[in-house]
């Protein structure tokens, strides 16, 4: 079946009911052995679902709100996760830039079945120097550096032939000039307030570990019912 045939909902309903998670051997978590900073333990379970094999553990979801308070959410790519916090990059001028300039808090998601597991992050959002976004973007690829340079993200593209021609034209400045600069583009970092931790259980009792930012310092650990 190609993309342009679409399944009718019946056949749709089928194919969704028949889908199943975490037909794996899932692993043990014990929250009572956990760091006291959710950090280590965020690098431990990345370093997992690498080991685990997982497709672009790497990739994340970033939500935020527009201006009429409604929220947003897309895919993206981590950058770091350090004692500041979560790392990301993008233009300041697109969509969600603007979104966290008028508003800077954020939530991210990651999802890795290889393990069964998700974390999820929420707290401010910083803008990171401007030596350390032009070192983010130039730390990158090629194809990074070319993306960063075409049009004008999140504004609408006449066709995609307008669109291949810009990033032809990038790709070759992006050769040509490898340490060329993206003037609008930004790092940014999740300082978070809250962390959790959820690992899967086939019988559902999932094991949820929050931390939680407490005042003057430190973090709070609390379990969640599933």
């Amino acid at each position: 079946m190609s993309e342009a045939d679409s399944p009718t909902p019946h056949h749709f309903r089928d194919l969704l009911h028949a889908q199943r998670v975490w037909d794996i051997e899932l692993p043990s978590f014990d929250p009572a052995s956990t760091p006291a900073d959710p950090v280590p333990l965020f690098h431990a379970w990345f370093a997992g679902a690498v080991a685990a094999g997982q497709a672009e553990p790497h990739t994340m979801s970033l939500a935020t709100v527009d201006a009429e308070g409604l929220p947003d959410v897309r895919t993206l790519m981590l950058h770091d996760a350090d004692e500041r916090g979560w790392h990301f990059a993008t233009h300041a001028t697109s969509a969600k830039g603007r979104q966290l300039a008028a508003r800077p808090y954020a939530a991210l998601g990651f999802y890795w079945p290889a393990r069964g597991r998700q974390v999820r992050v929420r707290g401010p959002v910083a803008r990171c120097t401007p030596a350390e976004s032009h070192a983010d973007l130039h730390a990158r690829s090629t194809g990074a550096l070319a993306a960063a340079l075409t049009g004008a993200q999140s504004e609408v593209v006449g066709s995609v032939a307008e669109l291949h021609r810009a990033a032809d034209a990038a790709w070759d400045r992006a050769r040509a000039e490898p340490d060329a600069v993206a003037p609008t583009w930004t790092r940014y970092v999740v300082e978070p307030a809250e962390v959790e931790f959820f690992q899967g259980d086939a019988r559902r009792r999932h094991i949820r570990l929050r931390y939680r930012r407490q005042e003057g310092g430190g973090w709070a650990r609390e379990l969640l019912w599933p």
